[in-house]
């Protein structure tokens, strides 16, 4: 469904609703969503943002779907895997902006390191002894699952028929590993650096190393919805833009993580989320380091445009792993999904610059050059 915009009506008209409910999961990248709210920026555009908490990226899908939330933090790849009707009813989604980039990571069992695990060939060196590890994502079209993919396939490891992988929350990642129920697991911050600070994994690899500067965390709505409230939707992304600026200005973000590290979001200490927020890495393995890719929110708009090959990127990895069955024409689907009339329109309130072309490029793991053109195979395949 693609929302046809009148820029000039956005121009002169207010929002539709005052208060709008954005679901978010208690992660180190939504951030973006909760200042907009308690910085005042969403007042600036007339609007009330109201964060509203949710369990799991599931419950989020659903509130969007029913409409109990008007927009949400939310994994790319979930918005695009409802849209494409890939295990919930298809419901014309559309991605308003990006929120982040880097910041995720994969995590294995300190078990597995004890048996000579510290890296993909030695992961792969297990399973030719006939193990078979259980490895958990956060969803099945999410960015996590598809880091996951990419990364095991980049080892030679093929992530359908050589393990088992299974979805959790990302809040019940580390309890699970603990518990023995998985042996590894790709999610958001700060549940790696908890696995590390718990004594129950390792950082085998960070979603940047595999992917640097990829897409996380978007912007997203049903398309009804964006139908009926154009104008709200362009408060929320200049208010939300503000926002994402406000955070990459901040040197010393104490506030920042103050507010992710309080009981009612987090609730972890403030140092298991300060690290890694900071870009300060340590892999529980002894290796520490400052990344040069570190979590994102800005870089001067650069994050927040919604790129056409980004989207491009997720149903080409769809293809991959076999989620997509029919025939399919993936730049009209990113086309309708991508706003990018409406971004420019919510830029230009927020006084942020706007890329010329809707395409980038970006150099993965495995060395694949991905500029927004199709390289899956016709059926799942790894690197040899």
């Amino acid at each position: 469904m693609a929302i046809d915009i009148d820029l000039s009506d956005l121009n002169r008209q207010q929002p539709e609703k005052a208060r709008v409910r954005v679901g978010y999961i208690p992660l180190a990248d939504c951030a973006p969503v909760l200042l907009a709210a308690e910085l005042g920026f969403d007042c600036k555009y007339g609007i009330e943002i109201e964060p509203v908490q949710q369990a799991s990226w599931a419950q989020l899908r659903d509130g969007l779907v029913t409409g109990q939330l008007d927009a949400a933090h939310a994994l790319y790849g979930l918005i695009y895997g409802s849209h494409l009707g890939i295990g919930c009813p298809a419901t014309p989604m559309a991605v308003l902006m990006g929120l982040n980039r880097n910041g995720q990571a994969i995590t294995l069992a300190n078990r597995l390191a004890e048996q000579g695990v510290c890296d993909g060939p030695s992961l792969k060196a297990l399973l030719r002894s006939g193990a078979r590890p259980t490895l958990a994502h956060t969803a099945t079209t999410g960015t996590h699952a598809m880091w996951l993919c990419y990364w095991l396939a980049a080892q030679g490891i093929h992530p359908l028929q050589d393990l088992d992988l299974i979805a959790l929350p990302p809040q019940r990642m580390v309890a699970a590993l603990q518990a023995g129920q998985i042996q590894g697991f790709c999610a958001g911050e700060p549940w790696n650096a908890l696995a590390i600070a718990g004594n129950a994994g390792f950082t085998v690899t960070t979603s940047q190393a595999i992917w640097p500067d990829h897409p996380e965390k978007v912007l997203g709505v049903c398309a009804s919805w964006l139908a009926g409230h154009r104008h709200t939707a362009r408060a929320l992304m200049a208010a939300v833009l503000d926002s994402c600026r406000w955070l990459d200005e901040q040197s010393d973000p104490d506030h920042v993580i103050d507010m992710l590290a309080a009981p009612e979001v987090i609730g972890l200490p403030r140092q298991i989320i300060a690290d890694r927020f900071m870009g300060r890495y340590q892999d529980g393995l002894g290796r520490q380091w400052h990344d040069a890719h570190p979590l994102c929110f800005f870089d001067h708009g650069q994050v927040n445009f919604p790129w056409l090959s980004d989207g491009l990127w997720f149903i080409d990895q769809f293809r991959r792993w076999g989620l997509i069955r029919g025939a399919i024409d993936p730049l009209t689907e990113v086309s309708r999904l991508q706003q990018t009339a409406l971004y420019r329109s919510a830029a230009a309130l927020s006084g942020v610059s706007v890329p010329a072309a809707g395409m980038r490029t970006s150099t993965l793991v495995d060395g694949r050059v991905w500029a927004g053109h199709h390289w899956s195979e016709p059926e799942p395949a790894v690197t040899s």
